[in-house]
């Protein structure tokens, strides 16, 4: 037990997560983390416990917290099955580079490869951390007292520094009890003083602005890494100096406002005609935190989504590993993205003759806009469709349209997401918030109680699946419980339809267990979500024409109460792009618009 003047290992932690000005913490309790929380309780005064129904729930809010506020924050949950239903939640931060502390108990260390109750002891003592080694950057388990203070500050510089990502700090109960230090680290003299915002060596940034210049079809491709690391308006600043368009991985969107006259819109298999069909054919293109997936890349094939080469490839990233993973490259560049395109930026006032380059790009932009015509002669007959269930794209027309400037819309996974990213027109870098590495179902439905806690005064409203919301409802009875106003938008299709639609296409329409279906009927079954919501608590309507959709998300917002709005969706309409997908094997798919691009044919 600890000294007079000596804190506990839970207290350290504690007292550590308070000195970096971490606000809440989420999670779930268990015999494995009660002294934890007690240690909590303490400091109830100046940090907050968000108690939740289930613990992927806890991790999935940590991860949309950070994205919102760019602060990381923690989660708690006990040994056994309590920390077992973590690496769901950890895998997608870990896959989105998104940092969050999982604090996670075990049992005592004295009972160490003995079986105690909920210990994974059959292979070795202990031995949660390899369940989640594959799925964090790092995990640390401090088995006596004295190593929690350097445990919990290695863990936290690990998470932020470099590229971030989630860490586990796996503790023994008798390990939260024992004397530790009399005060916890000074991030001050540790984490708090140090930059990982790493520029690029001076000859790369020399030789990639001479590559932008001497470009005729440049195109900017931005992913995750201009948006989280703040070089939003650093962006813009360079895109207008030179006058290049800018296009979109999915997790990019938003980082250039999407009305900008410059804005492509997203890359990808559903992609925009006008973004994809520049990105195949631009002789040099600026990739600015980009991982290459199979999605934006079309499965790789060259000539849907890229044709690189003989496109030359600029690729900075601040992790070395994803350059030159999926495309050879014509300069790699290690670096922080804002500081690289400060970088550049400077390296361009140095430069004469500037305004006569971006107006000589004039021929290339006007090209594009031929292409955005057609992209939106395409798609427009969606938008006025009046149909029952709802056509998905007006759907998606109508929630853009209801929300405010200001709101923050957090997707979940599944065909829904695929039409947000379509037509949705995010203004800023949180405008549109979703998972894109891992995919993990409940992402949106328990994120956007993490949203709200980063950003209270804004709407912050999920669209997600019904097969989604069923499977994590019980966020229903925390945000009554933390009076938390979110609104969830069930994009109820009556299946895991994403799915349902590659067994169309690539099965020839061999469909099984992704739709859902009264036994005796046949009719499409669901729970009544609306009066779900409302047994628990929380205010629960029902829309199935698509005019109702915006009044219904105004008058939700409005109440500044949890709201559910239950809105009956078509399933049998996919988005289409310029893109395509390959399930090896199986086949790939065909673009809804324009062909695959040779740069050697002379007819393109």
């Amino acid at each position: 037990m600890p000294g007079r003047n000596e804190l506990n290992g839970a207290q350290v932690i504690v007292d550590y997560l308070i000195r970096e000005k971490v606000p809440n913490v989420f999670g779930l309790c268990g015999h494995g983390n009660i002294q934890f929380i007690d240690a909590l309780f303490e400091r109830s005064a100046e940090i907050k416990t968000i108690s939740v129904h289930h613990e992927s729930v806890a991790g999935f809010m940590a991860d949309v917290y950070y994205r919102v506020s760019g602060r990381p924050t923690a989660t708690f949950t006990s040994c056994g099955p309590g920390s077992a239903n973590l690496p769901i939640s950890l895998g997608n931060a870990f896959l989105d580079s998104v940092p969050f502390m999982a604090i996670t108990g075990n049992v005592p260390t004295s009972q160490f490869n003995r079986g105690a109750f909920q210990e994974l002891y059959r292979h070795y003592q202990a031995d949660f951390p390899s369940t989640v080694r594959s799925y964090c950057k790092k995990v640390f388990q401090p088995t006596r007292g004295e190593m929690v203070p350097l445990a919990v500050r290695q863990a936290w510089k690990t998470m932020v520094t470099g590229r971030p990502g989630p860490v586990v700090l796996d503790v023994p109960f008798d390990v939260f009890l024992e004397a530790a230090a009399e005060e916890a680290p000074r991030p001050e003299e540790w984490s708090a003083n140090i930059s990982s915002r790493c520029g690029a060596d001076p000859e790369g940034v020399i030789k990639a602005v001479d590559m932008l210049l001497a470009a005729e079809r440049p195109v900017i491709l931005v992913g995750q890494g201009v948006r989280y690391g703040g070089a939003a308006a650093d962006l813009r600043a360079l895109a207008e100096r030179l006058n290049i368009p800018v296009a979109s991985s999915a997790s990019g969107l938003g980082a250039l406002d999407s009305n900008h006259p410059l804005a492509l819109g997203l890359v990808a298999r559903a992609g925009h005609y006008q973004a994809n069909h520049a990105t195949r054919q631009a002789d040099v293109l600026l990739a600015l935190g980009v991982r290459f997936d199979d999605r934006t890349s079309s499965s790789w094939i060259p000539g849907y989504s890229f044709t690189i080469p003989p496109t030359q490839l600029i690729h900075v990233d601040i992790d070395p590993e994803e350059i030159g993973r999926n495309y050879p490259v014509a300069l790699g560049l290690m670096a922080d993205v804002r500081t690289f395109l400060r970088q550049i930026l400077a390296e361009l006032d140095r430069r004469a003759d500037l305004q006569k380059r971006a107006d000589s790009r004039q021929k290339w932009l006007r090209m594009i806009d031929g292409y955005r015509r057609e992209w939106d002669a395409l798609v427009a007959p969606g938008f006025s469709d009046d149909t029952t269930p709802i056509n998905p794209q007006r759907a998606d027309a109508e929630i853009g349209k209801a929300l405010p400037d200001d709101a923050i819309l957090v997707s979940d996974i599944g065909v829904h997401h695929n039409w947000l990213l379509s037509f949705c027109k995010p203004k800023r870098p949180d405008s549109l918030i979703g998972s894109m590495g891992f995919g993990p179902m409940g992402f949106g439905v328990a994120g956007v109680m993490g949203a709200k806690y980063a950003a209270p005064d804004r709407p912050c409203v999920s669209v997600c699946g019904d097969g989604a919301f069923f499977m994590h409802a019980s966020v229903l009875g925390t945000a009554v419980e933390y009076a938390l106003p979110v609104v969830w938008v069930v994009w109820n299709n009556y299946a895991y339809a994403s799915i349902r639609g590659l067994q169309r296409g690539y099965l020839d329409g061999r469909e099984l267990a992704t739709d859902f279906k009264n036994p005796v009927t046949g009719e499409r079954y669901n729970p009544d979500f609306a009066a779900m919501a409302r047994s628990a608590g929380v205010e629960g309507v029902r829309i199935d024409r698509a005019a109702d959709i915006g009044d219904a998300i105004r008058a939700a917002i409005a109440t500044n109460r949890p709201y559910l709005i239950d809105v009956d969706i078509a399933a049998d309409i996919n988005p289409g792009g310029a893109g395509v997908w390959e399930l090896p094997g199986l086949g790939q798919s065909k673009p809804a618009i324009g062909t695959r691009y040779f740069p050697n044919d002379p007819k393109r």
